[in-house]
């Protein structure tokens, strides 16, 4: 995984590659019967190590390319960085494939039925009956209310032991009739007290599995992640609109270790929810279309452009080249291969706008004015004369690693791009005043911003597959064994 995942990620957005290759990590575990929380923070680390080959691997490196020229120091070449990556990636994929096995926990069954055992949905999803003279018989489920007022979905229904998928809110109630619904207990029985049904023994959730009960006919069950640059972030179910937009059903969320099933539709969003979800195959392969949710199991797509994919290989290769031979300026042959990729209808300008990471961009928008006004005003100067005075017994070496150890920390806290732009001038300036190479300092900062492995809210493909892989936040807390010296 690391030999094919290093190299992708040195020219191709990390978050993009962890998107791409966590449905297809979570099926070939799924096909090898391993957890995915064996490979999930592997795949993650190996990205972040790949993205440091190149400059254009990581934004943090474009970014520190650009402060560099802004003081002076020249823009960084493409291949900048490239020795020290290598060296940095083969390091780090030899201890990941020695310590990996043994350090992280077996945190999820890949053969185990999902909605029952790992959501533990088995008492939120029940069948119930509508009785002779339930107050139901005659009504849409639109018109009953029973969403609205008793905060259950209807999953599914059968009539007359047909069954009926999404989207159910104009079919008639009658008697006989039996719903699948997601619900606590509670409210079941004040249906039942209300409406007149009856709640049936799980004698079929007994005999099938419930995940391949609500995976029949039509129907199916998946986990979607809620990606970074998701517009649901923030929102609820309710006010999004979930089952009209996607037409499916959410059935629980996992934010990490924890499962929430209860008043889903007031709980907002965040980056990194896992979102169980029940449907119509269609609608599952819509969802997997959207820019906002990415489904983690791979599932036959007929949207690809096929015939495209030479023709943009060749347009990502060529800025590659163009920049590694000095024709032009990477950001100016990055900017004619996208207009090469629209031209020749690799994408559509309406998908171009939409993947666009406008969370960064204007998160440099304020931090890039935050780091001249530093400057101009006298404070880089002042803070990199206030830590060679603390520092002025150590060597070189001792303040180099400060400045790795310090943005290894305020990463965490802030962003990767935050900290460059914060720290990368003032290592410039202390390595200026002690007559030390400013490369190396600016370099230290850069490689310390992008290697983010302390948590998973440190860098973003971290979060990715925080849920996935079921991790805690604490990794440490759960080894798999205790070490031993």
């Amino acid at each position: 995984m690391g030999a094919i995942v290093a190299p992708i990620s040195a020219f191709i957005n990390n978050t993009a590659v962890v998107a791409v290759f966590l449905p297809i990590v979570e099926d070939w575990c799924k096909r090898q019967g391993i957890s995915p929380s064996k490979l999930l923070i592997p795949l993650s680390y190996v990205t972040i190590l790949g993205g440091m080959i190149t400059v254009i691997g990581t934004s943090t490196n474009v970014l520190a390319s650009g402060l560099s020229e802004q003081l002076g120091y020249g823009a960084f070449n493409l291949f900048q960085f490239t020795k020290l990556g290598l060296l940095s990636a083969t390091v780090g994929l030899a201890y990941l494939a020695f310590a990996a096995p043994r350090l992280l926990p077996d945190r999820k069954d890949p053969n185990a039925d999902v909605v029952s055992q790992e959501y533990g949905l088995k008492d939120y999803v029940s069948e119930v009956v509508v009785r002779p003279r339930s107050h139901l018989i005659g009504q849409t489920l639109q018109a009953s209310g029973l969403r609205r007022k008793f905060d259950v979905d209807v999953l599914e229904l059968i009539h007359s032991g047909s069954h009926f998928p999404q989207p159910l809110a104009d079919k008639v109630l009658q008697v006989g009739d039996i719903l699948i619904v997601r619900g606590s207990r509670e409210d079941l029985l004040k249906i039942k007290d209300d409406e007149g049904i009856d709640i049936l023994p799980d004698v079929r959730f007994g005999r099938d599995s419930l995940e391949a009960e609500l995976s029949s006919g039509e129907e199916g069950i998946a986990e979607v992640l809620v990606v970074s640059n998701s517009s649901l972030i923030g929102s609820t179910l309710e006010e999004m609109h979930f089952r009209q937009r996607y037409n499916a059903t959410v059935l629980a969320i996992r934010r990490g270790q924890e499962f929430l099933r209860e008043r889903l539709s007031k709980i907002p969003l965040r980056f990194g929810d896992v979102l169980l979800v029940q449907g119509p195959e269609q609608s599952l392969l819509g969802i997997q279309t959207s820019r906002d949710l990415l489904v983690i199991e791979q599932r036959p797509l007929e949207t690809l452009r096929r015939d495209k994919a030479g023709i943009a290989i060749a347009i990502g290769l060529g800025v590659v080249l163009a920049a590694a031979f000095n024709w032009m300026p990477i950001l100016q042959s990055a900017l004619v291969g996208v207009v090469l990729i629209i031209l020749t209808g690799c994408l559509k300008p309406g998908e171009l706008y939409e993947a666009v990471r406008w969370n960064i961009i204007f998160l440099l928008a304020g931090l890039i004015p935050l780091g001249i006004a530093m400057d101009k005003s006298g404070a880089t100067q002042w803070l990199a004369d206030s830590l060679v005075g603390l520092g002025s017994d150590l060597s070189g070496y001792w303040i180099l690693t400060f400045f790795f150890v310090i943005t290894s920390l305020i990463t965490e806290i802030l962003s990767n791009n935050a900290s460059v732009v914060l720290l990368l001038p003032i290592a410039a300036k202390v390595a200026e005043t002690l007559d030390l190479n400013p490369y190396a300092f600016m370099f230290a900062v850069t490689f310390a911003a992008s290697n983010s492995f302390m948590t998973p809210i440190g860098y973003q493909t971290n979060t990715m597959v925080y849920g996935p892989g079921g991790y805690k936040f604490w990794i440490s807390c759960e080894l798999e064994r205790p070490l031993t010296y």
